[in-house]
């Protein structure tokens, strides 16, 4: 079956990966390399992050909760600090990426685990980024956000809601991720799983996969 869909993660594929930021925030607080990652993979379904991304908590009680797993972790790192350095900056190349696409015929959507914090989908930290960031989510044909509709990845049902809202089968559609962890449940599902590490290798998987050339 021909792909007609292609499904993008925002963070870490259209705008570069959080965690880069995170190593900044982690060098200039003298915390080990990684810190927050290791924070947010213990009880990586409950803890403060992934309550945070579904919603269930608001932004001062993630602040405290995160803060208090860091401890527990030997470490004091507030979950504000975390928070103030996760809008990552725009690829131009993907953007770019997502309109080609689009005048090529593709469905486009965007499913991401984001937290209600900051400004818009991209938890921006000023307008004029809300702004850069709302213009490229109204490019996508649909947008699932974790902390909107309460499931996050990698569970299965966020991957099913778009292709249902979409009217695709999963056989049809190339999903992008950073994180393997969701690469995993779209290529049990059926679909064509890229792991992205970067813009360029992105763009270099996708167009193989597509059979089509993007910038």
């Amino acid at each position: 079956m021909p792909y007609s869909t292609v499904l993008f993660d925002f963070g870490g594929v259209i705008t570069a990966s959080p965690f880069e930021a995170f190593n900044r925030l982690e060098e200039e607080r003298g915390l080990p390399r990684d810190f927050v990652r290791r924070v947010n993979a213990a009880d990586p379904d409950g803890n403060a992050w992934a309550r945070f991304e579904r919603a269930e908590i608001d932004a001062a009680t993630f602040d405290r909760a995160f803060a208090e797993e860091a401890r527990a972790l030997g470490h004091a790192l507030e979950g504000e600090a975390v928070l103030a350095v996760l809008a990552g900056a725009v690829r131009p190349a993907m953007v770019a990426a997502l309109d080609t696409l689009k005048r090529e015929g593709f469905t486009i959507g965007c499913i991401t685990n984001n937290v209600p914090s900051g400004k818009g989908a991209g938890m921006a930290r000023s307008e004029s980024a809300a702004a850069e960031i709302a213009a490229i989510m109204d490019r996508f044909d649909h947008v699932i956000e974790s902390s909107k509709v309460g499931v996050r990845k990698p569970d299965p049902r966020i991957y099913q809601m778009m292709c249902e809202t979409l009217d695709v089968a999963a056989a049809e559609c190339v999903y992008l991720d950073d994180l393997g962890i969701n690469c995993k449940p779209a290529a049990m599902l059926g679909m064509h799983a890229i792991k992205v590490t970067s813009g360029e290798q992105a763009l270099a998987d996708l167009s193989a996969a597509l059979g089509t050339v993007l910038p």
